[in-house]
């Protein structure tokens, strides 16, 4: 059996930033063992499997280690593969996912995310975050993730964090986020419990890390950069869409890669 692929660099202008993601379409669903391996094999933060239905499209993403119920960037990904390679002639795709159902967009290059907003509480800080992120420490968050905010972008930029450390952590993974120098905030992304250190991209994440800073900074449209060595450059928006709040991400992506995969079975 023959799958095609494409790995697309999603939040960046051209190749070589952003984070990479790979995109299989299907036909049907293989055994979720098989998607499953694929996505160990890709050995990329995010491998995105969809099928066309009658409303839209499923959609389902993989890390190496697990399937996970929301990705932003191997969304991202998957509606720039549509709409610049598989003839999708509507300006709209609706993805039915884990998450409910999930709006994409494009405008010319730009490509927007319509998510749920994530919510999130404050806790006290796990002893190890307090040891991962001393002094720098300023507030710690939970959802599916902790949120850990910085007094500063350059402590920020400046953490090695130790990832075994990390691992022990009861979450998804860790996001870490402190206002902005030249953009309104800044994060980094580690989750060494689902096999990735730190993510060059997350959008998921941007679900709370933008109404936090929209409330900090008191307004709805915010810039966003997360500073992993790839970088990733994001525009964020809080809306109220129906009475329910909802996140806009919008990013571009560059195609690095198209093939096909082999799989028996």
């Amino acid at each position: 059996m023959k799958i095609p692929i494409y790995q697309v660099d999603a939040f960046a202008n051209h190749i070589f930033k952003g984070n990479p993601a790979a995109v299989c379409p299907l036909n049907s669903w293989l055994p979720d063992e098989t998607l499953q391996q694929i996505a160990s094999e890709n050995n990329l933060s995010e491998t995105a499997f969809f099928v066309m239905e009658k409303a839209g499209y499923h959609i389902r993403w993989f890390t190496p280690k697990a399937e996970v119920d929301l990705c932003g960037h191997a969304t991202l990904a998957s509606a720039y593969v549509l709409f610049r390679f598989l003839n999708y002639e509507d300006s709209v795709i609706i993805f039915k996912s884990k998450s409910g159902p999930l709006s994409v967009c494009t405008d010319g290059e730009l490509i927007t995310l319509n998510f749920p907003e994530t919510p999130i509480v404050p806790c006290a800080a796990p002893e190890e975050i307090v040891t991962a992120f001393g002094d720098a420490l300023v507030e710690v968050w939970k959802t599916d993730d902790y949120m850990v905010v910085l007094n500063s972008e350059k402590k920020l930029v400046d953490l090695v964090p130790d990832s075994n450390l990390l691992a022990k952590l009861d979450c998804r993974g860790i996001a870490v986020t402190a206002k902005g120098v030249n953009v309104d905030f800044v994060s980094r992304f580690f989750a060494p419990r689902h096999g990735i250190d730190e993510d060059p991209v997350t959008g998921s994440s941007h679900c709370y890390l933008t109404p936090y800073w929209s409330n900090q900074l008191n307004k709805n449209q915010l810039t966003a950069k997360q500073l992993s060595k790839r970088s990733g450059d994001l525009k964020c928006e809080r809306i109220i869409e129906h009475g329910v709040p909802r996140i806009l991400i919008s990013g571009k992506a560059a195609l690095y890669l198209r093939g096909e995969i082999n799989v028996s079975g």
